[in-house]
């Protein structure tokens, strides 16, 4: 009975580091993995859904006694491990940077086609 108990704490701790890391503000782990499938590793998002998919399970009390808890317990740690190690001022920081990046290709790209049309029209 602790072990199930263990695995529905996981699974809502899971829920709230999916709220506070990547923002997504759903109920339940299948649609906050849903939401936030781009955001995840591959590895990770799969992990998520193991433990997506014994949610409902777990809250039946004769369905708990089929779900392999090692396993849940070990794909539990590791998708917390991942969203625990996610930095949300480095994140903002980076789509910062991304975006002044983005502005100075246009600028250059711009400047680039002022020089083209004014050496072809002759007046450089």
């Amino acid at each position: 009975m602790s072990q199930t108990t263990a695995i529905q704490c996981q699974i809502a701790q899971t829920v709230q580091l999916l709220r506070e890391k990547l923002g997504v503000k759903d109920q339940t782990l299948t649609a906050s993995v849903r939401k936030a499938k781009r955001r995840l590793p591959r590895r990770i998002y799969k992990q998520a859904l193991m433990l997506a998919g014994a949610e409902q399970m777990a809250s039946h009390p004769k369905l708990r006694l089929v779900l392999d808890t090692p396993k849940l317990a070990k794909a539990s740690e590791e998708v917390q491990t991942h969203l625990s190690g996610i930095n949300l001022a480095d994140r903002r920081w980076g789509w910062f940077l991304n975006f002044l990046g983005a502005v100075a290709l246009g600028f250059l790209a711009l400047a680039a086609l002022a020089v083209f049309v004014l050496r072809w029209r002759g007046y450089i």
